[in-house]
């Protein structure tokens, strides 16, 4: 599962809201990729300015649509608490069934040196990922004095190519009784969903849950 923006469209006639843009992608391997949902934001009173404001403490909220024209909900995630690092998110279905739950804890603030994530079905076990491999990080914590420099250069050289401090390690796995049910590799930004009983809902959720928080999130547009 992948998330991206369409291309452009020709413009929504007057009165009418413009269609979803955002959609998750997914694909079993023996078909070309399709369109499963369609994601937008879901604003708070206050509308824009609002969810931005709540989203620097770790909040986010959005609706997967089954169209762009949103006729009808696939599933919607909320968040539950989100203070100190840790934030708790829910996601229900098209009638408010409880699909699942998802717990994001900072590094350094949660439990370990690495964001932790923690994905649960409902009625099923949790599943534990950690942001990146510890061996990968210690490369990157190395490098950091080098990469410094290189973001002085970028600030004072604007010339294509230069992307200036490479991004820390972001691939997580998670593991549920031995198993891993969940991978999200960074190449690509694209989940895999290794279990054959996992709610492809949740899954969508999540991608574009890990994409609100990644680099060039999806959700900080400001109209």
């Amino acid at each position: 599962m992948r998330v991206f923006r369409e291309g452009l469209r020709a413009a929504a006639p007057v009165g009418v809201p413009a269609p979803v843009k955002d959609v998750v992608q997914f694909s079993d391997g023996s078909a070309p990729p399709r369109v499963v949902a369609y994601v937008e934001r879901e604003l708070p009173p206050g509308g824009i300015p609002a969810y931005l404001a709540a989203r620097s403490s770790g909040a986010r909220s959005f609706v997967l649509w089954a169209d762009e024209h949103r006729r009808e909900r696939v599933a919607t995630l909320s968040t539950l608490s989100a203070t100190g690092g840790v934030a708790t998110f829910q996601v229900l279905g098209a009638h408010g069934e409880l699909i699942g739950t998802f717990v994001r804890e900072k590094a350094l603030r949660g439990r370990g040196l690495r964001t932790r994530w923690t994905v649960t079905q409902a009625g099923g076990p949790e599943a534990v990922g950690f942001k990146g491999r510890i061996f990968w990080w210690c490369v990157w914590w190395l490098l950091l004095p080098m990469q410094v420099l290189f973001l002085v250069i970028a600030l004072f050289d604007s010339s294509p190519g230069n992307e200036g401090v490479a991004r820390g390690p972001r691939r997580i796995v998670w593991r549920a009784g031995g198993q891993i049910p969940l991978e999200f590799r960074s190449s690509g930004d694209k989940l895999h969903l290794h279990a054959p009983g996992l709610d492809w809902r949740l899954g969508a959720a999540l991608v574009v849950l890990l994409r609100a928080f990644g680099p060039n999130a999806w959700d900080t547009r400001k109209k």
